[in-house]
């Protein structure tokens, strides 16, 4: 090849080299437009979740972190207060104002044999060998229902960690401490950054006739939720003292009721969001129901949950008489034995949190 050649092929070596790094720039320049337009069609739709005229996604983004502890900022991030309060005011719940009339329980009113429908079975057909409990679950709502149904509610107690007042322990720990066969999260904590120690109860602690915590804060709702000397459920809002002298044993301060002498409590709106929830029920035969339910969403991150609404649906259906909402979100778990039943969405390895108190089965 001549040099004049060689000079010629090299110019179109060049040529074609610029074309295809040309061609390659405009494809680049093309994904990046592409990329962006992309980004800019997902912040619009953000804006319009957030600011649209559908007010679904802004309710329930405000209901449920406005009903948190710790995560009230989620809200505070994206709505200005007034927009809050107006939220707040359209989605909330009434309870019912009356006590426990514990007249109408009688413990052991029950007829194992004949079932009328398959709910009435799966609370009366016992396990074999087992008198005491059992538990089932189910799946309502994307969301996962553990029931704890315990026959003898004398069985019943109310467990402080070893600490008490100073450091909590896991569920997992007091069932062990205590040679429990099953336990649920009771009170709720003081719970900085959420990473509480579960030291300082929200809410005064009633424990074996006496009042063993004062509290800090109210223990949302105000209510005491515990048993009397009969082991009857009993919800009220009166005074610790009071309700000492009306026989309660062991409470602890927490809410919402969400249903008293078989009447629920008034929901407006989707009533304050979805969250991960512990409930402790008792039905007009005596028998009692721990309800945990697990979320549908991720540790750490999006929990999901049900609403008061499905919740009192589900209770209604096993025929609850009276009901009452406990501490849930990342605190809401259930454990048998040694065994943690449900699937916890605290930010340990095993999603456990420490507790100051937890509702056994002895």
């Amino acid at each position: 090849m001549s040099s004049k050649e060689k000079v010629k092929a090299h110019d179109v070596d060049n040529d074609n080299s610029k074309k295809q790094k040309k061609k390659k720039k405009s494809k680049r320049g093309l994904w990046l437009v592409l990329l962006l337009g992309f980004l800019d069609l997902g912040a619009l739709g953000c804006l319009g979740l957030a600011y649209g005229p559908f007010h679904g996604f802004r309710d329930f983004l405000i209901t449920t972190a406005m009903s948190t502890m710790e995560h009230k900022y989620l809200a505070r991030m994206i709505y200005n207060e007034p927009t809050i309060s107006k939220v707040l005011r359209e989605n909330t719940i009434v309870e019912i104002d009356e006590a426990t009339d514990t007249d109408a329980i009688v413990i052991g009113s029950y007829e194992t044999q004949n079932y009328e429908s398959k709910y009435e079975e799966q609370i009366l057909k016992k396990d074999e060998g087992n008198d005491v409990y059992k538990i089932f679950s189910f799946k309502e709502n994307k969301n996962t229902y553990y029931i704890t149904v315990v026959y003898d509610p004398s069985r019943i107690k109310l467990a402080l960690a070893k600490n008490f007042g100073r450091q909590g322990d896991t569920i997992k720990t007091i069932v062990k401490n205590n040679n429990a066969l099953v336990g649920i999260n009771a009170s709720g904590f003081e719970d900085p950054k959420a990473h509480g120690d579960g030291s300082r109860a929200t809410g005064i602690v009633i424990h074996n006739g006496k009042v063993v915590w004062r509290g800090i804060g109210n223990g949302w709702g105000k209510g005491f939720i515990g048993f009397n000397k009969e082991h009857k459920l009993v919800l009220t809002k009166t005074s610790a003292d009071q309700a000492i002298k009306n026989g309660i044993v062991d409470a602890v301060q927490f809410g919402p009721f969400l249903i008293v002498n078989g009447k629920s409590m008034t929901i407006k709106g989707n009533g304050g969001g979805v969250h991960p929830r512990t409930i402790i029920a008792q039905r007009r035969d005596g028998i009692v129901l721990f309800v945990t339910i697990d979320g549908n969403g991720n540790r750490g991150g999006y929990r999901g949950g049900a609403s008061y609404k499905e919740i009192i649906k589900v209770l209604q259906r096993y025929k609850v008489y009276n009901a009452s909402n406990l501490d849930g979100g990342a605190s809401a778990i259930l454990v048998e034995k040694d065994k943690i039943v449900n699937k916890p969405v605290g930010y340990g390895v095993t999603g456990e949190r420490w507790h100051p108190t937890a509702w056994i089965v002895k």
